[in-house]
C-alpha cells in the first residue's frame, strides 16, 4: 500500500527527537504535519497518555497491540512492539498479542483486557456489563476509564493510520523475538 497523504517536512528539532527516538521519521508523523496542529495536538494527546499510571503498561501495551492487530494497522503493531522491547515489557508475550486467543502466555487479567479492548474497537461496539463489571472489580474506576480512553486514542491512531496507507516501516525487525502473525479465526469481526 502507498500513501494516500504525503509526507510533509517537519520542523528541524522535532525531526531530530524523532530520529533519535525511532532511528528514522514516523511516517504518521510526517503525514499528520500536513495539518500541524493536528500533528502537535496528536503527539501531546500520546504524551499524556503515556504518563497515566493507573493501569499497568504492559496491559496497555498488549491492548494497544490488540487493537492493531483487529483493525489492521501494520504501522502500530510494529512500532508497539518496538516500544514494548524499549519498554523492558515481556517479549515472548508482546509477540503473541496478534494471535493472544490461541496462546497460552497470558493471563486471566491480560486476556480480559485484550477482549474488552477488541470489544471496543468493532462497530458496534461489543462491550459488555460482565467486561466492564470484571474489569472495574480488577482494575478500580480510575484504572478502567485510563484503560478505556487509551484505547479510545488507540482506535484514533490505528484507524487514521490505516486510512492514510501508513503500513509497517519495520521497527520490530530490531526485537530479539519475531512479532507472530495473526491468526484468522471464524466469526471474528
Amino acid at each position: 500500500m502507498t500513501l494516500r497523504v504525503p509526507r510533509a517536512e517537519l520542523p528541524g528539532e522535532m525531526r531530530e527527537a524523532m530520529v533519535q527516538q525511532f532511528g528514522e521519521l514516523p511516517e504518521p508523523v510526517e503525514v499528520l504535519f500536513n495539518h500541524p496542529d493536528v500533528a502537535v495536538d496528536n503527539l501531546e494527546f500520546a504524551a499524556k497518555a503515556a504518563s497515566w499510571r493507573a493501569v499497568d503498561a504492559s496491559l496497555k501495551s498488549f491492548a494497544h497491540m490488540a487493537v492493531a492487530a483487529l483493525i489492521g494497522c501494520s504501522w502500530c503493531l510494529d512500532v508497539g512492539y518496538f516500544q514494548a522491547q524499549n519498554e523492558d515489557l515481556d517479549l515472548a508475550k508482546a509477540s503473541q498479542v496478534p494471535r493472544w486467543r490461541e496462546s497460552d502466555v497470558f493471563s486471566p487479567l491480560e486476556r480480559e483486557v485484550m477482549a474488552y479492548a477488541e470489544a471496543m474497537s468493532v462497530t458496534p461496539t461489543a462491550v459488555t456489563d460482565a467486561q466492564a463489571a470484571s474489569l472495574l472489580a480488577r482494575l478500580g474506576s480510575a484504572g478502567l476509564v485510563e484503560l478505556t480512553a487509551f484505547v479510545g486514542f488507540v482506535n484514533l491512531s490505528t484507524r487514521a493510520n490505516t486510512a492514510h496507507g501508513v503500513t509497517s516501516q519495520g521497527f520490530s525487525e530490531a526485537c530479539e523475538i519475531p512479532l507472530a502473525g495473526r491468526a484468522e479465526a471464524a466469526g471474528r469481526a
